[in-house]
């Protein structure tokens, strides 16, 4: 399917307008307006401090509808999901039941800061939309090493010949355990995946997971214009498998084309000190998760 098909099932309003802070090629921006494309403007964003909260207010206010801005609300590093809780919370008692309530947050935020308060919102089934935007590291204080920073990346806080020798934490089997009604992964070189589980977790109340790859041209180390390549490379190499959870169930929502992990890392500065004998063994990983996630979603069926 075409870009122009996919985007003919959506209105054709635009809410994020230029100029705005993100840094050239970042795949934030894309990942809001999709986002946005599919919930409309009757939505308050949470942000914490991130990549996205000052992006989107500096140079100028940028998520606009018909001259008026979209609520933005900042908040504390590690509260993103406890004000949005909320701040829902407050909204129903008025009366209003519309209007979405999304935590829009980075990796540091939720898989280290923030994952007490996502882990509470999730097992009190809070009704928002929490998204992880995940660029693998503090990349808006620059390039520091996270939870979510995979195994063998160079940051900042991982400067050779220290590269970081523990896994990306497993965030989905986290926010999975707390039996929340859904949860999946996206990324922005599949709109067409993304903009369906949007418009999913729209119409699901309860504690709704997004977790969004979105690759960071200045901490990864590629040229800006591969931002959608190196997101089809996660998937197709298994790295950033797409799938989704509905009241337990998984289901995959495509099938790698088994691309090997090498074509991934070979294009991402972050990786370049590897030796083959580390790339043959970060294949390894991959496909040991990749068999992992198989298994679960075949299980009972």
């Amino acid at each position: 399917m075409t870009m122009t098909e996919i985007l003919s099932k959506y209105p054709k309003a635009e809410y994020i307008q230029p100029p705005h802070g993100f840094c050239p090629g970042c795949a934030v921006p894309m990942a809001v307006r999709w986002f946005l494309k599919v919930t409309g403007e009757k939505v308050i964003f949470v942000m914490p401090p991130g990549c996205a909260s000052p992006s989107v207010l500096f140079p100028k206010p940028s998520l606009i509808y018909q001259g008026q801005r979209i609520k933005t609300l900042a908040v504390p590093f590690g509260a993103a999901a406890i004000f949005s809780g909320g701040l829902k919370t407050a909204l129903t008692t008025r009366g209003d039941k519309e209007t979405l309530v999304v935590a829009w947050a980075g990796d540091g935020a939720t898989f280290d800061i923030g994952l007490a308060a996502v882990s509470a919102a999730a097992e009190r089934n809070e009704d928002i939309i929490y998204v992880c935007y995940d660029n693998e590291a503090y990349q808006n204080t620059g390039n520091q090493r996270s939870s979510a920073t995979p195994w063998g990346a160079r940051t900042t806080t991982n400067p050779l010949p220290a590269p970081k020798m523990e896994n990306k934490k497993d965030i989905m089997s986290i926010i999975m355990a707390h039996g929340i009604p859904y949860a999946a992964t996206a990324t922005i070189a599949y709109p067409d995946d993304l903009m369906r589980k949007v418009q999913k977790a729209k119409s699901i109340r309860g504690f709704r997971f997004l977790h969004l790859l979105t690759p960071c041209v200045a901490g990864w180390l590629f040229p800006a214009e591969l931002t959608v390549k190196v997101s089809r490379l996660a998937v197709e190499t298994k790295v950033f498998p797409l799938f989704e959870v509905e009241d337990g169930a998984i289901t995959i929502n495509k099938q790698p084309k088994g691309i090997p992990v090498e074509e991934y890392v070979k294009i991402q500065g972050r990786y370049r000190h590897l030796t083959q004998e580390q790339i043959t063994q970060l294949q390894v990983g991959v496909e040991q998760r990749w068999n992992q996630l198989q298994y679960l979603a075949n299980y009972g069926k």
